[in-house]
């Protein structure tokens, strides 16, 4: 399959054509990766990154936790 490559703005942009993305199993909006060797440009996708709630939690402490926040009286809808 072949494509062009093509100025965007101030950048050079590869148009990659859906039948390809399909292919290789990519969406849209899709992280990815670019690895340049030996004059190859190869796309490969993010590694996925997953959080453990009860980690983070865990990790709160008195010196990262920010204190309470006072928007005002509601204006609205909004139940407090």
């Amino acid at each position: 399959m072949e494509a062009v490559i093509r100025k965007w703005g101030n950048s050079p942009a590869l148009r990659l054509p859906t039948a390809a993305l399909k292919e290789a199993g990519y969406q849209l909006e899709q992280k990815v990766n670019l690895v340049v060797s030996r004059g190859r440009i190869l796309i490969e996708p993010c590694e996925k990154v997953e959080y453990d709630l009860d980690l983070l939690v865990r990790g709160i402490t008195v010196g990262n936790a920010h204190s309470e926040v006072n928007f005002g009286k509601p204006v609205g809808q909004e139940e407090l």
